[in-house]
């Protein structure tokens, strides 16, 4: 019989992932991520706002998406842990994302920033009022980007 909740074999409720989202979220932006009294599980299941992150491959692949990313973009948890990052966007808009994220890389985080995404059925909608930041472990190590948005419009 096939796992019906998949995603417990990964990062979903993983708590030094949390950590390290959370963490390097309020130390790069400077305001908390979820509300302290909150956790893993909360995060995932039961954020109003959607939660990506990849990690460093050279094509980064996803490796977490909270069950608001998973209903926004259409995919699985694991059909979203087996997607390159960059197909969250069509290719015409895939320089302009690289850029975002180069920009990242060079100043830790980004903040209000609004990109044109793709669902998996081929939908598109404008991502508004979102985040991108850097996954910086303690010691400072790059382990991939994470983002966040609160709001959309569908296109």
């Amino acid at each position: 019989m096939e796992d019906q909740h998949p995603e417990s074999a990964g990062l979903a409720g993983d708590l030094e992932f949390f950590k390290l989202l959370t963490g390097s979220f309020q130390r790069l932006v400077g305001k908390p991520l979820v509300p302290s009294e909150q956790g893993p599980d909360w995060l995932y299941r039961a954020a109003p706002f959607v939660v990506l992150a990849h990690n460093t491959d050279p094509d980064p692949l996803f490796v977490y998406a909270n069950i608001a990313a998973q209903t926004r973009f259409g995919y699985t948890w694991d059909e979203f842990t087996k997607l390159p990052s960059r197909l969250s966007a069509e290719a015409p808009d895939r320089q302009e994302r690289q850029r975002l994220l180069d920009a990242v890389a060079r100043q830790g985080y980004i903040a209000d920033y609004r990109g044109l995404r793709v669902t998996r059925s081929g939908k598109h909608f404008w991502m508004e009022n979102g985040i991108v930041w850097q996954l910086l472990d303690e010691h400072g190590r790059t382990r991939g980007q994470a983002a966040t948005f609160f709001s959309w419009t569908d296109v």
